[in-house]
């Protein structure tokens, strides 16, 4: 199986290193640039774990057409760089290409697959995600595998990936149910590696993912506070809570139920211990902040519902101001669920 891997950070660099160890039974290669492609180019992709620190072998270029037409495209990029890097996805991709999308937060395929919603939002294309639907046209929901990675990794430095903890993912066709495709996929992850759940409706498993990170990666990223501390401050903790109800109200809206309370969630959470989120790392490297997918989508999924959401609006305004500061967010207004009502595309 050809595979390419577009945006190799951190979770993008540990499926290269696992699927590198599948040695002649995959042929590798990654879509990377500036000083990541330098590295990779002069010693290939090091990877550390707990097993040690080892080299896996993979073409590298920041030119789609040098890797050709790929089997499987791994999209692992962080939100803000989806609309970039869509365009060379697209050129990695034949009639019979599927692509996993491996991203945190609301993903651009989020409606197309979720049965049995009717109303203003069946079909629809959130400005938050993929203003314009620029990227469901490059990239077609029906060719998508939503992927949601539970796993922590980091880089500690260009074309260097460390494994954390954590192997679990959950895999399931965007669109439609499961096939003899998404099997296969499905079945090359596990051997790389990773604990592998197949899913017949993963957007229900992207909701209850996002139900927790979308209040403490920006709440963390505001605070400069591990998560443990977050949770341990009982105002602050409330506040979480406070925006996990209007999120779990949209989710019933939409037909993704979540039958847990938020104190049942933080209890879980809190289990985790001191950790870094990801929008801290983020923040701390000046890498634009991943807020529309986490956020902005949930508010603007709200608004076109009807459904009030204060606090979390209050949560998506601070931490937008605090990164457009920084100038790790775009100025422009209209982004991410915008200041007023949306109005629905299909």
């Amino acid at each position: 199986m050809k595979i390419a891997i577009v945006g190799l950070g951190a979770i993008g660099g540990v499926f290269a290193g696992w699927l590198g160890r599948l040695g002649p039974e995959v042929t590798l290669s990654a879509l990377a640039r500036g000083a990541t492609l330098a590295a990779v180019r002069t010693r290939g992709l090091v990877l550390e774990s707990a097993e040690g620190r080892e080299t896996v072998a993979l073409r590298a270029s920041d030119d789609p057409a040098a890797l050709g037409v790929q089997d499987l495209v791994v999209l692992a990029v962080k939100g803000p760089a989806l609309a970039a890097a869509a365009p060379a996805v697209a050129a990695l991709c034949g009639p019979h290409t599927r692509v996993l999308s491996a991203m945190n937060g609301v993903p651009w395929w989020f409606f197309d697959g979720l049965d049995g919603l009717d109303g203003p939002l069946h079909g629809a294309r959130l400005d938050a995600v993929d203003p314009g639907g620029g990227v469901a046209a490059l990239l077609p929901p029906a060719r998508t595998v939503g992927c949601v990675v539970h796993l922590s990794a980091a880089t500690p430095e260009p074309g260097v990936v460390r494994h954390v903890n954590g192997r679990g993912l959950i895999v399931g066709n965007a669109v439609g149910a499961p096939d003899d495709a998404l099997g296969r996929i499905a079945a090359l992850l596990e051997r790389a590696g990773f604990d592998v759940t197949r899913s017949d409706r993963v957007q229900r498993d992207v909701w209850f993912k996002l139900w927790g990170n979308m209040t403490m990666n920006p709440i963390s990223a505001l605070t400069g506070a591990t998560v443990d501390r977050v949770l341990d401050d009982p105002l602050v903790r409330g506040l979480a809570s406070a925006v996990m109800l209007e999120a779990q109200a949209i989710g019933a809206a939409i037909g993704l139920p979540i039958g847990q309370t938020p104190e049942q969630r933080h209890e879980v959470t809190r289990r985790l211990g001191a950790f870094r989120t990801s929008m801290q790392h983020d923040l701390e490297a000046g890498r634009p902040l991943e807020l529309d997918a986490l956020v902005g989508a949930v508010r603007e999924i709200g608004l076109r519902l009807g459904q009030p959401t204060p606090n979390l609006d209050a949560l998506f305004g601070l931490t937008r101001l605090m990164a457009r500061q920084r100038g790790l967010y775009p100025a422009d207004a209209a982004a991410a669920g915008g200041s007023g009502p949306a109005t629905a595309r299909s």
